[in-house]
């Protein structure tokens, strides 16, 4: 997904979890597996049965089988996939929503920080997505992130030989746990279709506020290179050069908002949305986002070696104890009426807070060169 990343951490290699435990009847005669398990497994079909037996997903007494192997009784049948069997269930929680703007075809949600936007490995309930389904009926299913825009039969089979399933109804794209901001979220499908293709065509106008560390020459300018999964730490992301092979083309643009001396308050528009995006460029450049643990910033970058100052900087992590980053407006043509709508949103308290202290800070003439 874009700007989700979701980022969920990726399990031990090689661990398995049990998704369906059947213990064979005295009285079951002998029948082939593949029978047995599609007459005892709801939607199962023989296709998706068998591959699972080659691949080595299905075991009798805890030992792989062929798909010819008979069953017979008292014989112990498991199923067992690469993630854990709630990874496909999606559970409706009553968690409160921001909702800013709300019609037929779309929800406008201010998402708080410390909410994931939907459920993956590490974080199968307290998401956005939990409470979407508690709060709305019938989101639409998530859509592929491609020029097609239309579920396809391949692309089911595939999501269904891959073990994932969608579990993002109604998103069309996310922001990371801990960034706050304006979210759309698609009540119909004709909706989920026409603003996912926005998304790809790059028709959306969305701005986002950061404070990050160190001083820029210029008032505005342009970052690009490829975003992809970092070689080496596969919780981060990286940048690489435009032609490289690794990653996928972004750009984001910035100008500055306000300058403080040893961090400076920017606004980013997005021309494209990768995972971390504004996250990984502004470290690409030198300019980790204030507090953000992932990329660097969670350090003193910029600034004096006085004990006051690391104070101020210690007590400023501490009334935002998260990345620097807002997502603050979000503007794009309705897919009902095809009208241009724009919503805003005001910076949450904790970054209010910790810019302010450093505008007290930058102005009262007690930075050291």
């Amino acid at each position: 997904m874009n700007e989700e990343e979701n980022e969920h951490e990726e399990q031990e290699d090689g661990e398995l979890f049990e998704h369906i435990r059947v213990v064979v009847d005295p009285g079951q005669s002998l029948l082939r597996i593949d029978k047995f398990l599609i007459n005892h497994t709801k939607n199962a079909t023989r296709s998706k049965v068998q591959q699972s037996i080659e691949n080595g997903n299905v075991l009798v007494n805890d030992k792989q089988i062929k798909s010819n192997y008979k069953v017979k009784p008292h014989d112990i049948i498991t199923v067992v996939f690469a993630h854990p069997p709630r990874i496909l269930e999606l559970i409706p929680e009553n968690i409160p929503i921001n909702i800013v703007y709300e019609d037929d075809d779309l929800v406008i949600v201010n998402k708080q920080a410390g909410i994931v936007v939907h459920p993956g490995y590490g974080n199968y309930t307290g998401t956005l997505v939990n409470a979407l389904v508690y709060h709305f009926q019938n989101l639409p299913s998530q859509v592929p992130s491609s020029k097609s825009q239309v579920p396809s039969s391949e692309n089911q089979e595939s999501r269904i030989k891959s073990q994932e399933p969608s579990l993002r109804p109604g998103l069309v794209h996310r922001l990371d746990k801990n960034t706050t901001g304006i979210m759309v979220i698609a009540k119909s499908e004709i909706a989920m279709v026409k603003l996912a293709k926005d998304f790809f065509d790059r028709n959306m106008d969305r701005k986002y506020v950061a404070l990050v560390w160190g001083d820029f020459q210029e008032e505005e300018g342009t970052v690009t290179g490829n975003v992809g999964r970092h070689l080496r730490d596969r919780k981060k992301m990286a940048v690489f050069p435009v032609d490289s092979e690794f990653g996928k083309h972004a750009v984001t643009h910035y100008k500055v908002l306000e300058r403080f001396g040893y961090v400076t308050s920017i606004e980013c528009k997005l021309e494209t949305g990768r995972t971390h995006q504004i996250r990984a460029h502004m470290q690409h450049i030198g300019h980790s986002l204030f507090n953000d643990d992932t990329y660097g910033g969670d350090r003193i970058l910029k600034g004096t070696t006085f004990a006051k100052y690391r104070q101020f900087v210690e007590n400023c992590f501490t009334l935002l104890p998260r990345h620097a980053l807002h997502a603050k407006s979000l503007g794009f043509t309705h897919p009902g009426t095809g009208k241009y709508i724009h919503f805003d949103s005001e910076l949450p308290e904790d970054m209010q807070t910790v810019i302010t202290k450093w505008r007290g800070y930058a102005t009262s003439n007690s930075l050291e060169e």
